[in-house]
């Protein structure tokens, strides 16, 4: 993964899930537990090499799809 580590999370609130770490052990990503929208909160650059690194790949379709179906539950709602 892509990541600088000028700050990083080192406690998560209650109702988060870590769901990545850097070899370092820092937090790179989390999640909000049982949310029912795409809730993945990153620590690193997934855009950076994108294509060249299927973790980025994987997170950035997976938004793709949450967008597409956020957006036609919605389609008609906003002009």
């Amino acid at each position: 993964m892509n990541s600088v580590h000028g700050q990083a999370v080192k406690t998560l609130a209650p109702g988060l899930r870590v769901e990545a770490r850097a070899p370092d052990g820092v937090i790179e990503a989390f999640s909000v537990e049982g949310s029912a929208g795409f809730t993945l909160c990153l620590q690193w650059h997934p855009e950076w090499q994108a294509a060249q690194n299927p973790q980025s790949m994987a997170m950035l379709t997976a938004f793709g799809q949450a967008c597409r179906r956020w957006r036609e539950g919605h389609r008609g709602a906003y002009p």
